[in-house]
């Protein structure tokens, strides 16, 4: 892949590459010291990233003459004609697309900074600095619709008073020495693909504020062909650290959504899970040791183990800590060989309820490939509407498969769903599970729908965060929202959420909308659900308080049905309402206790989870 190239390759494509170096890899040493790592994203993110949205600035939906298309090279959509996509938008959201789409233009006039120039000095001693406008708004927020918002209309009420880039774990340790000393804020900022508010800076914070951007931080510092591990700094991209394993025939396997951008220390931080956990499990699953340092000193195991009965897990402290003890300085991994074969699939049910059956017994007999996806009739048509006029788009049926399906099998096209699979492992492995889940199928009312709608979903995930940007230009508000309940509550949750979620935009005369859901992730207990939910505001007076509204009355009404407050995003600042309920009064004392011997004064205040920015008065 080259180094601009934000879609990673198939693992298809990895293992041929890998083939033709093995003969290499085979005579090297099984132990290879420091990878210096050059990322895919630089230092100035603006040059390569857009400054108001999701992802590469090369790479978005347009809207012209009834066709839309996605641009650039990066993305297997790039450069094609959606055709049918304008259509569903109308019927959708009724957007009149005849008017220009409103894109913000780059602020000229930023916040001053309020970082005195003897600290500046001082940091500038320790490592790179930069108090630029530009620099200092892309590291003000993450990826809500709350920061969205802000940052296009340039409203944001506190950004960093500067930007600091470490590039190893010591530089760290004297910039947290440093705050202390002088009494400033230290904001951890990775990939900047939050999605729960948890990098947004405090509104009332008076104490400068300075993000400490990791993304120098990203050597690999050691892999071991033996042992399959890798130590690898907490600042390394998922591309970039998928690539470079991949070279040397291994993978991490960690594929969250925000792959491309987000970070090794983000995944930690915020308990992070990928695409295909069933296989290579979640963060958690993952992690050998951690080194964290905090104001209090570094956290860190004194051996490099599988497992340890030595008390309570304090790396699991760290785990989800969202920022507000220290920060991730590097982190021990498994690794795994790459799969000899990749194999996609994808299955057509009649309806949701026989698409979340099959799942359910999949997950029973514990036979879940790498990825197994529900999406329901909504995900279904919105998917269509991403053909192209080759073969690619969103999961689509058609010609004699889509003849069969409906005419012959009967299928409802307003209600059918499509689960997309993705197999990884030996060709007999494989080929025996594909069996399995086909023959699983057939006792829900399922057939197969062919390996190329399962590819296609697959990738989708890829590209489907850009839409937002193009809603938000033609005034349709829009987010998504996840999940984690027990599976005897899931139907009853997707349908009373829904259901509320249609109450609410009626009440507030939202005529408009899209509210839609799939199943991500399968466990023993239970699974993870998606909410997909957006809606036309023009003419609504306050388009993010109604949105906002409309979600918490959402969680309520997951939490009421038995679902968590998150599945893998957090709680951040937009969550905190459902804390302490979620953990107990017991646990919301313990987590100030944490603050309070870690962090007592309060350097890394990012006001999440149940925390303000006075711990201690709250014990």
């Amino acid at each position: 892949m080259s180094e601009n190239v934000g879609f990673v390759r198939t693992a298809v494509d990895s293992v041929k590459s890998v083939q033709n170096k093995r003969s290499i890899s085979d005579n090297r040493n099984t132990y290879e010291t420091e990878i210096k790592v050059k990322s895919v994203i630089p230092r100035k993110r603006q040059e390569l990233l857009k400054w108001y949205g999701w992802g590469y600035k090369d790479s978005m939906f347009q809207l012209k003459d009834d066709i839309a298309t996605f641009t650039g090279k990066r993305y297997l959509i790039g450069g094609k004609s959606l055709p049918h996509f304008v259509q569903w938008v109308k019927e959708k959201f009724d957007v009149d697309i005849s008017k220009p789409p409103k894109i913000p233009p780059t602020p000229t006039v930023y916040p001053q900074s309020r970082l005195p120039d003897e600290v500046r000095q001082e940091l500038e001693k320790i490592s790179l600095v930069s108090v630029e406008g530009m620099d200092r708004l892309i590291r003000a927020h993450g990826q809500t619709l709350n920061d969205m918002t802000h940052l296009r209309n340039n409203s944001f009420q506190r950004i960093p008073d500067a930007v600091i880039w470490p590039e190893c774990h010591e530089q760290v340790e004297q910039i947290v020495e440093c705050a202390s000393k002088f009494k400033f804020v230290l904001i951890p900022f990775g990939g900047g693909t939050s999605v729960s508010g948890s990098i947004t800076c405090p509104e009332h914070e008076s104490r400068p504020i300075v993000a400490l951007d990791t993304s120098d931080m990203n050597s690999i510092l050691w892999l071991d062909r033996e042992q399959l591990l890798a130590r690898v700094q907490a600042g390394i991209v998922g591309q970039d650290l998928e690539r470079e394993m991949r070279a040397r025939g291994f993978t991490v396997g960690h594929e969250p959504d925000s792959y491309e951008f987000s970070t090794l220390g983000g995944w930690v931080a915020t308990r992070a899970s990928g695409m295909k956990k069933n296989t290579y499990g979640n963060i958690e699953d993952l992690i050998v040791q951690t080194k964290v340092v905090t104001p209090r000193g570094v956290i860190e195991k004194s051996c490099c183990v599988p497992r340890i009965s030595c008390g309570p897990e304090w790396e699991h402290v760290v785990m989800g800590s969202e920022g507000c003890l220290g920060v991730v300085t590097e982190v021990t991994l498994k690794i795994r060989p790459l799969p000899s074969l990749v194999r996609y699939g994808s299955l057509v049910f009649p309806d949701w309820e026989s698409g979340f059956q099959f799942e359910r017994e999949v997950a029973r007999q514990r036979l879940q490939p790498s990825s197994i996806r529900l999406m329901d009739n909504e995900q279904f048509r919105f998917g269509h509407a991403l053909k192209t006029e080759t073969s690619w788009g969103g999961v689509f049926l058609d010609g004699l498969k889509k003849l069969y399906i409906t005419k012959i099998k009967g299928f409802d096209p307003m209600k059918l769903c499509v689960v997309t699979l993705l197999m990884e492992g030996k060709l007999d492995q494989v080929t025996e599970r594909e069996a399995q889940l086909n023959s699983i199928a057939g006792q829900f009312g399922g057939i197969p729908g062919g390996a190329k709608n399962g590819e296609i979903g697959y990738t989708l995930t890829f590209v489907i965060a850009y839409i937002r940007d193009l809603a938000l230009e033609y005034d349709i508000v829009a987010e998504s929202f996840e999940t984690s309940v027990p599976w005897e509550r899931t139907l009853i949750l997707c349908r009373n959420t829904k259901r509320r979620v249609i109450s609410e935009c009626k009440a507030r005369n939202v005529s408009h909308y899209l509210i839609s859901c799939r199943l991500t992730q399968t466990y023993d207990a239970g699974c993870c659900i998606y909410f997909y939910f957006g809606f036309n505001s023009a003419g609504c007076a306050d388009p993010l308080r109604t949105y906002e509204e409309i979600e918490e009355a959402a969680r309520d009404e997951i939490i009421a049905c038995g679902g968590s407050i998150s599945h893998h995003h957090g709680v951040g600042k937009l969550r905190k309402k459902w804390y302490t309920q979620t953990v107990s009064e017991a646990g919301r004392r313990l987590l100030y206790a944490a603050k309070t011997a870690l962090d007592p004064e309060n350097i890394f205040a990012l006001d999440n989870m149940a925390l303000d920015q006075n711990p201690t008065s709250k014990l």
